[in-house]
């Protein structure tokens, strides 16, 4: 036991934070909201069949990460296939450059960004020849 099985991203504004995933990952939302009480929308990342896990999106109970802060807390990183075509989309989508884009030598290609609500998430591109 121990395996993560759900993420929650914190938001300011959901709906921006809905298009912002949607538009750049393909994600759908579920809304859960009543459920958990509170503006809570569960994020469908991708086909059940493939690895991976779903989250969701909630309402930020407190104030927002501070420009340059030290990370406190997990960084989710998504697969992708093209890096270059996705971090193109995120920056389109209002998204910023947290740490560009770098090799993991022989392994992939890894970057990471800030959303539009100023959380940090990585992008990885597996690639052997990187360097």
């Amino acid at each position: 036991m121990g395996r993560m099985i759900h993420f929650e991203i914190h938001v300011d504004d959901v709906e921006r934070a809905k298009t912002f995933y949607s538009e750049v990952f393909g994600w759908t939302f579920e809304d859960w909201s009543g459920y958990a009480g509170m503006p809570y929308f569960g994020a469908v990342t991708g086909d059940a069949n493939e690895p991976g896990i779903n989250g969701a999106l909630m309402k930020r109970r407190g104030p927002s990460p501070e420009p340059g802060q030290a990370l406190n807390g997990y960084a989710c990183t998504m697969g992708v296939a093209d890096y270059d075509a996705t971090e193109a989309k995120i920056l389109h989508h209002g998204g910023k450059v947290a740490l560009p884009k770098h090799a993991l030598p022989g392994m992939a290609w890894q970057g990471y960004y800030l959303d539009t609500e100023g959380n940090i998430f990585g992008i990885h591109q597996p690639d052997e020849n990187a360097k």
